[in-house]
């Protein structure tokens, strides 16, 4: 993962992020008495929302920023520092639920490696624990991502660091790579999700300060405002729309059981 987070900031301007994705818990079903990991957890409002159905949640994170914001907006929940692709856990979770992290991992066998281990297996006619996840699929911010490179080359920038530096696997590719460590892949789509961003034509400038932080840094702020500028003008007859910059979000959707 290449990415610096502002906690507060991702709170307070992109919420969008999780409120989107509470679909997804209904997907996951989580039941009184089940144990759950909330795989790339943010600030802990989707972990709260599972832990409200009566299940035993435990939310992990990287980011020690985020993990900081979640146990100060949820205090009587559990929450850990930990890097999705060494996870360890051994058999003991009924789930693992992962919203809006996938795809800032391109070591994508490594996380299934472990999820596969975290899952409890089958056993006696009851079924293996499952895996219920969303994530920029195929396509996600294509038009974006175009905007970032035709913006660097109109300036006659040298980007210093990758501009796209995310995963986003097609249906096919990250089934078979789950059905690779024993998850059996029983629900997948991949669906457009056009995303308007919050506070009109600031949106744009927000959105990449937050989700391009490390970047913006690297790229030294005199340059990075001279960049944002020329994005914004290389996307505006696409992705600007009624007052608002709507970005061409895409998400992959799986729910997988450990055979």
């Amino acid at each position: 993962m290449s990415n610096q987070w502002n906690a507060a900031e991702y709170d307070a301007k992109h919420a969008f992020v999780y409120e989107k994705a509470k679909g997804l818990v209904e997907l996951l079903a989580p039941k009184s008495g089940e144990r759950i990991l909330d795989l790339g957890c943010g600030t802990g409002a989707l972990t709260a929302e599972i832990a409200a159905r009566g299940a035993e949640v435990l939310g992990v994170d990287r980011s020690e920023e985020m993990i900081a914001q979640a146990r100060k907006k949820f205090p009587a929940l559990r929450f850990e520092l930990m890097d999705a692709r060494e996870l360890r856990a051994n058999g003991g979770f009924d789930a693992v639920f992962s919203n809006a992290v996938l795809h800032w991992i391109p070591e994508a066998e490594e996380v299934i490696a472990g999820v596969a281990r975290a899952l409890k297996p089958a056993c006696a006619g009851r079924p293996g624990g499952r895996f219920v996840a969303e994530f920029g699929g195929k396509g996600n911010i294509q038009r974006l991502v175009a905007g970032f490179h035709r913006a660097l080359a109109a300036l006659g920038m040298r980007p210093p660091d990758e501009v796209g530096p995310w995963f986003y696997p097609s249906v096919a590719e990250y089934a078979g790579l789950l059905e690779r460590h024993g998850l059996e892949v029983r629900e997948a789509s991949l669906f457009d999700r056009p995303t308007a961003l919050e506070e009109g034509e600031r949106g744009l400038e927000n959105w990449i300060r937050v989700f391009r932080k490390t970047f913006m840094e690297k790229m030294g702020e005199a340059d990075a405002q001279q960049w944002i500028r020329e994005v914004e003008q290389q996307c505006r007859g696409e992705l600007f729309r009624d007052g608002s910059w709507v970005l061409d979000y895409r998400r992959l959707r799986i729910a997988a059981w450990k055979a």
